[in-house]
């Protein structure tokens, strides 16, 4: 199931579909052509790819008053390691191409530092002369947005920088400037996005959102008055919970590959990818287990049938 991340990430580049192409040319420095209108597309890429196979977002640019197509954009949010990606990445690129008839690129966008490498790596896909390159934006692509006025003219590229840098110093400044911007957005954005940035944010800057509150400081937003005063708690224990899930998912894998590895057992690079990417508590309990007795860790996979 994706998680609160990866679906508020989705939503940002659904909201904004200029965003993808800001992001190439303006954080990745690609050639982005000249448009007049940035539209999303059905990701359903059904002709050849299973139903459960379907790319997060597809961003069609459009020139000229025919509306030809001049680029397509698949946006892909990856948090964790999926060895399935390698696979149908290149298939998206090139469905979405024969569908638009137009130049494609793949942008991928992750918020985890440790996952820019992986989801970096050149794609072999077996063809002479044919390897993808995923375009790959990771937090320091993303702009840090303090100043309430950009805040204000791209909210979605305030609620990435949340995301993004959150977590460092200028956590505050992100909180302020977005909060402040806030009144010109709609009751469902706002509530979607005031979530994200809040919950994105370290616990220094939120006790000074909430002491900013209480020392009479005026935020331009009547929604984000209400916000701060009496529904932060509310909006981060969301946040709390999938963080806390997310952390209990990815040092149960670390645990799994520590017992083959303290065994001296070679660890094939498939075999720590499925780990890597499992999601299932239970599972990655099971692996534990089983990895203390196994002979071979191939063997670790076969047992459970996966």
């Amino acid at each position: 199931m994706p998680s609160m991340t990866h679906e508020a990430l989705v939503e940002l580049f659904k909201n904004r579909p200029t965003l993808a192409a800001e992001m190439l040319r303006d954080a990745l420095g690609q050639p982005v052509p000249t448009f007049t209108e940035a539209r999303v597309e059905s990701s359903d890429l059904t002709e050849i790819i299973p139903s459960t196979r379907r790319a997060d977002v597809i961003v069609v640019l459009l020139v000229g008053a025919q509306q030809r197509p001049a680029m397509a954009i698949v946006v892909e949010v990856q948090l964790g390691v999926d060895p399935d990606k390698p696979y149908v990445w290149p298939a998206y690129v090139i469905l979405t191409r024969a569908r638009h008839r137009c130049p494609t690129r793949l942008l991928v966008v992750t918020i985890d530092p440790e996952m820019v490498r992986w989801c970096s790596r050149p794609i072999e896909t077996g063809h002479p002369g044919w390897v993808l390159k995923p375009l790959v934006l990771g937090p320091e692509g993303v702009p840090v947005v303090t100043d309430v006025e950009q805040a204000k003219a791209a909210p979605e590229v305030a609620v990435l920088s949340a995301m993004a840098h959150g977590q460092g110093a200028a956590a505050e400044a992100i909180g302020v400037a977005f909060l402040t911007a806030a009144a010109g957005l709609d009751q469902e954005r706002r509530a979607l996005y005031a979530d994200v940035v809040l919950s994105s944010l370290n616990a220094a800057a939120r006790r000074m959102l909430e002491a900013m509150m209480k020392s009479g400081y005026e935020f331009q937003s009547e929604f984000a008055r209400g916000y701060v005063a009496k529904g932060l708690e509310k909006g981060l224990e969301r946040g709390r919970e999938e963080g806390m899930r997310e952390g209990t998912l990815k040092a149960k894998a670390h645990d799994v590959l520590a017992v083959l590895e303290a065994r001296g057992l070679e660890v094939p690079a498939e075999v720590r990818e499925r780990v890597l990417a499992s999601t299932d508590v239970a599972e990655l309990d099971r692996w534990i287990r089983r990895a203390a007795v196994v002979h071979h860790a191939t063997e670790l996979l076969a047992i459970n049938g996966s």
